[in-house]
């Protein structure tokens, strides 16, 4: 089902789509474990790519290197506390580079600061979530999450499959 944007650009819901294609940067393995749970839960099909470092991340988005003909992804789940290049920097490339910039980024991070909400905001975020630490609290987030971008948020087409 696909619908028009205000811009005339074709939309699309994502749970329209044949799978969904969602890159989660996160470095730690039992957020990664518990976010792979409940979206197996799901009644979407999903395909979870998960990378644990940002310089990794930004090469995926962009396609290149190791990830050259990789599937763009439809969201992207972004810890802010990465190593190597962390996860403020990695927002602040993905919606400064206009191949990127409308890859809707949804921050999941530990860090309740005041600094870091607003400044991902001003980065450009599409929203913020800190993480519950709570297991159930964590799998009921990740569900919401799922319910709320993947099937109710509208989506401009990949560039790739515009025109049809």
């Amino acid at each position: 089902m696909s619908s028009l944007t205000g811009s005339g650009e074709p939309a699309v819901l994502l749970s329209n789509l044949s799978a969904i294609n969602v890159l989660m940067v996160e470095d730690d393995p039992d957020d990664v474990y518990l976010t792979r749970q409940a979206l197996r839960a799901s009644r979407l099909s999903i395909n979870l790519d998960v990378l644990d470092d940002g310089r990794d991340a930004l090469e995926y988005l962009r396609g290149s290197g190791r990830y050259a003909g990789r599937s763009r992804p439809n969201l992207v789940l972004l810890d802010l506390n990465l190593p190597g290049k962390d996860g403020r920097e990695v927002l602040s490339e993905i919606k400064n580079d206009p191949a990127l910039a409308d890859i809707p980024v949804v921050i999941l991070t530990t860090s309740k600061a005041e600094q870091d909400i607003a400044s991902s905001y001003r980065e450009h975020a599409n929203c913020y979530i800190s993480k519950p630490v709570d297991m159930e609290q964590f799998r009921e987030v990740v569900s919401s999450i799922e319910n709320f971008w993947f099937t109710v948020v509208q989506f401009p087409l990949d560039p790739g499959q515009a025109g049809g």
